[in-house]
């Protein structure tokens, strides 16, 4: 085909996903003109989940949708972390990066609940998109043409494609993973709980309070409105004990969290208390998403299907947003030549992950101490390089991660309306 031909030629494209890679993914397909269905396995839209930030080349993603004027709208107001201890004294804090340039610290510019950015992304995309939701891919067949999607719900249908964006356990990648193919999920050693508690006047303020517990433990109290506290546990731990709680029982999940964290001390009855009543709980293993294969025939994975690089590379949804431009960047381009467009997206997209995905776990470890004396020097230390403005230093002269050394690469919108706001 000629390339004005392949580019005006309309695909069916089937996403398994409505979190925040399939919707973003859907957007720019949508906008190309091809016929996009969403599935989602929960019965409704899941607007829900804890803070998550945008950095680098997600901001400038959500800048060429045009919708970052609607993600700082609902931005949660936290200027920083603080380091406490048992009694809630404040040992260090160190401040959000606000200078508009050098790199982003503990906290980015761009905080906001998950659930008000999946929103964001469906309000963005429901009138071009069709979702459908309670129905997921339970298995498929494919052929040279098209890809034959079997429904939870007994029905089948016929896309030209099938895209997995089912997250860091996605059941589509298990599907196109080579037989002999190892767990493509680095395990990191690290646990992570969170959930909404009513917020208290001591909860005020716009800071991240972070408390430090022998044994490898965090925990992690922020407020993002004036009703609702966030609270999180986190655990160093390698076991199989800890890597299997989280696919159990809800109860059993709490049992598991309130036998390890019941004597860590600071509010942690107050916030067992919460973590019982709590309608929000969510358990999970911190796990990067490391594979060869993002694709096969007309199957293609992305966002944490395809390579989730956890929560503390600060990239998580950032990662999303990118891997949802470039492959639908590549698949408008190379409609009548699917595998050259997942190649090309291959090829593009690899140095980035690469980097992101680049997280020490050893210093991850060492700032969740085992020991009390550890804690301490942890705390003393941190809490000088506080005092010397050493954290808001380097993140000023570290080199510039609002667009990152890696850009976005450029693709024409054939709607002139949209052309202002893509690339813009």
């Amino acid at each position: 085909m000629k390339p004005q031909e392949t580019e005006s030629r309309s695909l069916r494209i089937l996403v398994c996903g409505g979190g925040i890679a399939g919707p973003a993914l859907a957007y720019w397909l949508a906008r190309n003109g091809n016929r996009v269905v969403v599935v989602e396995r929960f019965p409704a839209l899941r607007a829900t989940g804890a803070q998550v930030d945008l950095r680098g080349q997600g901001i400038a993603a959500a800048k060429r949708m045009g919708l970052i004027g609607a993600i700082q709208s609902k931005l949660v107001d936290e200027a920083g972390v603080s380091f406490v201890d048992s009694r809630g004294r404040t040992k260090a804090t160190i401040m959000a990066n606000r200078s508009g340039r050098g790199a982003q610290s503990l906290t980015s510019e761009c905080e906001i609940m998950r659930g008000d950015l999946v929103r964001i992304l469906y309000d963005a995309t429901k009138d071009d998109v069709g979702y459908v939701f309670g129905k997921t891919v339970e298995r498929f067949e494919q052929d040279d043409h098209t890809v034959l999607a079997h429904f939870s719900d007994g029905t089948s249908d016929t896309f030209d494609l099938l895209v997995g964006a089912d997250g860091q356990g996605s059941r589509i990648r298990k599907d196109i993973l080579p037989s002999d193919a190892g767990d493509p999920c680095l395990r990191m050693g690290i646990h992570m709980a969170y959930w909404f508690i009513p917020r208290t006047p001591a909860d005020d303020g716009n800071l991240r309070n972070t408390y430090l517990a022998p044994g490898g433990r965090m925990i992690m109290r922020r407020s993002h409105n004036l009703t609702e506290t966030q609270v999180y546990f986190v655990l160093r731990e390698s076991s199989e004990k800890a890597s299997a709680i989280h696919r159990a029982p809800l109860d059993q999940q709490k049992r598991f969290w309130i036998e390890r964290f019941q004597d860590a001390g600071w509010q942690i009855d107050r916030f067992i208390q919460g973590m019982m009543t709590t309608p929000n709980f969510y358990s999970q293993e911190v796990v990067q998403v490391r594979t060869g294969t993002w694709y096969k025939g007309r199957v293609v994975l992305v966002g944490d299907a395809a390579h989730c690089a956890s929560p503390f590379s600060g990239m998580g949804v950032s990662g999303s947003l990118v891997g949802a431009y470039v492959l639908a960047g590549k698949i408008n381009r190379n409609k009548a030549n699917l595998a050259r467009a997942f190649a090309l997206c291959d090829k593009t997209l690899r140095p980035f992950v690469n980097e992101i995905q680049n997280v020490n776990t050893s210093l991850l470890r060492l700032g969740m101490p085992k020991s009390r004396f550890g804690i301490s020097v942890f705390l003393a230390l941190t809490g000088l390089a506080a005092r010397l403005r050493i954290p808001d230093l380097v993140a000023r002269l570290s080199p510039d991660d609002r667009d990152g050394g890696w850009r976005l690469p450029d693709y024409a919108d054939p709607n002139p309306a949209h052309q202002t706001m893509q690339l813009g």
